[in-house]
């Protein structure tokens, strides 16, 4: 088939998600001529996400409505290098989103900054505890930026998105009523943090009983009216119980649907392209410059789109698949431990304690976004690890995002898993229970990569992106410690029963966990460890620019989605006040 060729145009943006439409709204507002593909269909929240249809937990949750359609492309997934992969056909531990929008149109809301020991791991573990802390295989290193680099772009990033919360920490200063273990930052919230849960409110009595400082945690979902610095309204959010896995019907959940398309689209030098599925970054003879992207339209045919600058801000797997289809960076060969494309592919871990009660009522119905009370002492390296046999850690959090019928019906240990004892378990426990869950990081690992599957092809006959992963012991072992001490905290609660569950085991790939996947086109100070530098662009291919999960070294235990926004307004600045001036590496 030979490629319908179009006119050139400056910069061609792979994705609309967080980071898409945050560059090209920020790169059309200088004059080129922008085009944005996403291979998903366009959304009108106004119509798709309109009440009561907006509360439908199968359309949404049970039937990915708004995900990516597993029938066209999928990834395929073993535990170890000894293993075939096999496709995954249903969404389970994680949900990666195919709309204009991306992912973050179902996402829970929660932005909470990576601490400044994230984006250090590796110096400043070895700095206070020696080498033989980092466990044998760990390829865990330092991102090539600090916090303190990143920190402005955080917050113009929870500006644009009307983050509610309390600072802990401004200006180096300890605030009361803010999360103390956090980085500093330059000002305020844009928003008040949202008001404390009953369940919120027991967790953090018997958390201050024990010594820690309990807070709100910080939310994407408006807790007030909000006008963003593109002079866009967002709604106060209603909790309306059906946030994560679905789209919001009171325009509360900060988006690109929200934030920053309806602004976008009024650009006139921008133009959108929806269900547009790029397949390639073509490269000239020298490989050493992209030329155009080739993408399939909605009838299927090729379609090659000529671009000055190609930016590639999809999702995680998307970004490393189009650079191995595109033969950008070495492939990452575990065995020899050589290449850099796939490499570091990393998740989140948990662990989680339930709480039953005979003499509470709660109404786990009402919730929104990420909504909930947070203790960070247990968190990155904010305690002490000398002799645990572990690094990193997790925030413990009680969360009220709302209890979707069909998917969170919870029961004590015990209980029959079918019959009429569940069922009357079920209704009984309902309003009768919460969970105090943890969120915990993960290192990265040597066998821990994403490549292209030898054998299983996707509708357009190209090859699948394979996952190879595994909980490690270092998470295993974090996972439990932390979770008893959660554990502490729910005995000082004093429920009527209660579940202790860490991580444990392999890895399943059925159950939900977090659409928190990271890593494959990681950036860093060196090109043989990293795909990208410090400003996201490729170390090989110099007009080519790599922004979101995908770059992350390794995963913080806080969600990915506010690091993302920032990286973006972070590579946007890079490209206007840097790539712009003199095309070429810049560095």
């Amino acid at each position: 088939m030979t490629a319908a060729k179009l006119n050139p145009v400056d910069v061609v943006v792979v994705g609309t998600g967080v980071a898409g439409s945050i560059l090209c709204k920020e790169l059309a507002g200088t004059g080129l001529k922008v085009v944005g593909l996403e291979r998903g269909r366009m959304i009108d929240p106004q119509h798709d996400f309109a009440m009561p249809y907006a509360h439908d937990e199968l359309k949404f949750d049970r039937h990915s409505d708004i995900f990516q359609n597993l029938s066209r492309e999928t990834i395929t997934f073993r535990n170890s290098l000894n293993e075939m992969a096999l496709p995954m056909r249903e969404m389970g531990s994680f949900k990666p989103g195919e709309c204009v929008g991306g992912t973050a149109a179902h996402w829970g809301t929660h932005t909470r900054r990576f601490l400044p020991w994230d984006f250090e791991t590796r110096s400043r573990t070895i700095e206070r505890y020696g080498k033989s802390q980092i466990p044998e295989d760990c390829t865990s290193q330092d991102w090539g930026i600090t916090y303190d680099e990143l920190e402005p772009y955080y917050d113009q990033f929870e500006h644009l998105y009307g983050v509610g919360g309390k600072a802990g920490n401004l200006n180096g200063e300890i605030q009361p009523g803010g999360n103390p273990f956090e980085g500093p930052r330059s000002r305020e919230y844009p928003n008040p943090p949202a008001p404390m849960t009953y369940a919120g409110s027991l967790f953090a009595k018997a958390a201050e009983s024990l010594g820690y400082k309990p807070h709100v945690s910080p939310t994407a979902a408006m807790t007030q009216a909000y006008l963003n610095p593109y002079k866009l309204m967002l709604g106060q959010c209603v909790r309306g119980g059906f946030c994560s896995s679905h789209g919001c019907a009171m325009g509360a959940k900060a988006s690109p649907l929200t934030t920053v398309l309806p602004a976008l689209l009024k650009h006139k030098d921008f133009e959108l392209r929806p269900l547009s599925n790029v397949i390639r970054v073509n490269l000239d003879s020298a490989k050493k410059r992209a030329v155009s992207v080739t993408y399939l339209d909605a009838r299927g045919r090729e379609v090659e789109q000529p671009a000055d600058l190609i930016i590639l801000a999809s999702y995680t797997f998307n970004n490393t698949r189009l650079l191995l289809l595109s033969g950008i960076g070495k492939p990452y060969d575990p065995v020899a431990n050589r290449g850099v494309v796939g490499r570091n592919y990393s998740y989140q871990s948990s662990g989680k304690v339930a709480l039953f009660f005979e003499d509470k009522v709660f109404n786990p119905f009402m919730g929104g976004g990420a909504r909930g009370t947070s203790i960070d002492e247990f968190n990155g390296d904010n305690f002490d690890h000398s002799g645990l046999g572990f690094i990193g850690g997790a925030y413990v959090a009680v969360s009220s995002s709302g209890a979707m019928p069909i998917r969170n019906t919870a029961v004590p240990p015990g209980t029959p898993r079918w019959g009429s004892d569940w069922k009357k378990a079920a209704a009984h426990y309902y309003s009768r229970n919460f969970t105090i869950a943890l969120h915990g990081g993960s290192q990265s690992f040597r066998t821990h990569y994403l490549d292209l599957d030898p054998t299983y092809r996707d509708t357009n006959g190209l090859p699948l992106l394979r996952m190879t992963f595994d909980w490690s012991e270092n998470e295993k072992r974090m996972s439990a410690w932390i979770t008893n001490k959660a554990a502490e905290i729910a005995k000082a609660i004093g429920p009527s029963k209660m579940s202790v569950d860490p991580t444990a085991g392999h890895y399943s790939i059925v159950p939900y966990q977090s659409t928190h996947n990271i890593g494959g086109a990681v950036m860093g100070a060196d090109p043989v460890t990293s795909v990208v530098n410090k400003y996201l662009q490729s170390w090989d291919v110099p007009n080519v620019f790599v922004v979101g999960g995908s770059a992350f070294p390794q995963n913080s235990a806080n969600p990915p989605t506010g690091t993302i926004g920032a990286l973006a307004c972070w590579a946007a600045d890079s490209i206007k006040d840097l790539y712009l001036k003199r095309p070429g590496a810049l560095l």
